[in-house]
Parts: structure tokens; sequence; C-alpha cells
């Protein structure tokens, strides 16, 4: 059997325990607190990981295109639509039967809800999945895209593809936010998705071809240079809505140096297995698709009961808890069933 990677296991689990300590932090109305914002100053960029990921262990983007997308859309859009269906059973059960219509959550509802953020009310994060389908059939049609014209440089032909492009791809994710995120389902962040995606392949062809002794300084250069940014040039990017704050070449320049540079150094120091924080990001799926629908359950029950969960740490160590341990009991469960967990069986 091939030994996991326990880098970017390590990696994942650090961004779903981020991801889920953000909703329960948000949730109990400690996101403004200035402890948290440090940590979002700098952690924003961990979102963004994913795409990096897929596209550092993606082998290749071509082949049939109709096998191809028939697979992204199995693995990733079937949960996307259970999940959100699920999300919703939850929240119009108590929106419906349970809560008053003047309570806040009630009024929350809107018809284009989905249309707009690519969300589903009860469970917001799914938004994910659709994103991270949408970029890899993009990345695929890129794939197929022929030079699109050639270079003679002493004497060798190179060809210019498509792909230089991508490195535009952030900022019209940016553009887009200052037009107030226009594109439907939420995909406005999609194109920052796809250089995330290509960046990974860039940044694995790299640690191929460089040796060990020149990979582990040039990620310190990394991150060195992403620890001065962040300091003097205060700003961050939170890929759910599409927002930018402060300079965007200086965001963009930050998220690859972040990126590339903790990979580059936990994918050469031959780190070895830590249990809980690999076994979350090990089965990463499971905890990003399961943890909100419970959260929306406990804040739902709460309103209910008139009980707001703003300011109540009470609440925040009981959702801790309760969240982490439960998607750990359901880990085996969920991935056990292929539409729930994505994990269709490849065809030979």
């Amino acid at each position: 059997m091939k030994q996991r990677n326990h880098a970017f296991d390590l990696l994942c689990g650090i961004c779903i325990i981020r991801m889920m300590m953000l909703h329960i932090t948000n949730a109990c109305g400690f996101g403004n607190d200035e402890w948290w914002t440090r940590v979002m100053q700098w952690s924003y960029y961990f979102m963004s990981f994913f795409f990096f990921k897929a596209g550092y262990f993606n082998k290749t983007v071509s082949g049939d295109s109709k096998s191809y997308c028939i697979d992204k859309f199995k693995r990733l859009m079937i949960p996307y639509f259970v999940w959100g269906f699920i999300g919703n059973i939850i929240y119009f059960f108590f929106v419906i039967f349970v809560l008053d219509p003047a309570n806040a959550m009630s009024k929350q509802v809107t018809w284009d809800y989905v249309f707009t953020t690519g969300e589903f009310h009860g469970n917001v994060p799914c938004w994910f999945l659709l994103s991270f389908f949408i970029a890899y059939i993009v990345a695929h049609f890129i794939s197929k895209v022929p030079p699109l014209f050639h270079v003679e440089v002493k004497g060798r032909k190179l060809n210019f593809k498509i792909h230089w492009f991508l490195l535009v791809f952030p900022y019209v994710s940016y553009y887009l936010f200052t037009l107030d995120n226009p594109v439907f389902f939420g995909l406005n962040n999609v194109f920052i998705g796809i250089y995330l995606f290509y960046l990974g392949r860039l940044w694995h062809f790299i640690m191929e071809k460089l040796k060990r002794r020149y990979t582990i300084p040039l990620s310190l250069f990394m991150i060195v240079m992403f620890v001065v940014l962040n300091i003097i040039y205060s700003g961050g990017y939170q890929m759910s809505e599409n927002l930018w704050e402060g300079n965007p070449f200086i965001v963009t320049l930050n998220v690859t140096l972040s990126l590339c540079g903790l990979s580059g150094i936990l994918l050469n120091i031959n780190m070895k297995r830590i249990p809980v924080i690999n076994y979350v990001g090990q089965h990463s799926m499971v905890f990003f698709v399961a943890h909100y629908p419970m959260l929306t359950f406990y804040k739902m029950v709460r309103s209910a009961n008139v009980h707001t969960l703003r300011g109540h740490w009470d609440d925040y160590v009981i959702l801790v808890a309760v969240l982490f341990s439960v998607c750990f009991l359901l880990v085996p469960h969920i991935e056990s069933v292929p539409w729930l967990s994505g994990r269709f069986k490849k065809k030979a």
C-alpha cells in the first residue's frame, strides 16, 4: 500500500479544524474579537490550500471529457446536493414548524439564496464543493486548448500556452469583488481557485526538479517573505464570499508564498503522522460536510428557546466538543456511503 502524504494530511487537518472553529466562533459572536481577527490574519489562506492540493496531486486533467466530467460530478456535486438538502431539512423544519415568523432566522430565508450564493440554508459551506467542481471542469478544458503560438529560442521551439493567462485569474476574482460579486451561484472565487490549482501543479513540478538542499532554503525564504509582507501590508482573502481586504497583488503574493512555503518545508522534513490532526485531514470530507448541519441544529434549538449564542462561552465549549466528537464517530459511516462522501469507485 502506498504511504499517505503526512505533510498534506497535516495541512488539511489544520485547515478543517480552523474552518470549524471559524464557524463556531462566528456563531457565538466572537468573530470580530481581537484574538480571533489575529488568527484570521495569519490563516486566511488556508481554504485556498484545498485547490492548491488538488493541483499538486492531480496527474492530469486531460482525457475523455465525458468520463472526466461525470466522475467529478459524482465525487463533488452529488455530495453538494445531498448535504445541501440535509441542511435545508433541518433549517426549514425549524423555520416552518418551530420558530416564530418574527424570529431573525426566519427572516433570513430568501428564495434565491442558492442561486446567488451557491450555499444552502442549514449547510453554508457546501459552496466549496460547487466551486471545486467548476474549477476542475475549467482546468480540464483549459488543457484542451492547443498552443497559441510558438517561439524559437536558441534553435528550440517553445510553445506558448494559454496557461500563462492564469497569472491574471486572481485579479479577475478581485475585479468581480469590486463589482459586488455578480456571478451566479457565488462562483466569483473560481478564477482564483483555478490559479491555485495550477499553482499546485507548478509547485509539484518545481519540487521534482529541484533537489532537497535547494527546496528547503527556497521554502524558508517564501515563509519569511510572507511573514514580512503580512506584517507590513495587512490584508486578507475570504474565499467563501470572495472578499478581498488590502492590496490584491500583495494578498495574491502572500497566498502563493504561504502555500508553497509551508508545503515545501513539510514535504522535505520527512515528518511523522500526528494522530488527531492528520486523522482529520485524512477524512476531511466528513468533517467538512457534516459539522454545519449539527451547528445549525444547535443554533435552531437555542433560538427556539429564545436563547442567543452570542457571547456565550458555555455554548462555544459545547459546540467544539460535540461537533468534533460526532464527526469523529461519523467518519466510517459516511465514508461507506458514496453519495454522502463522494467516494465512488474508479472505473478500471
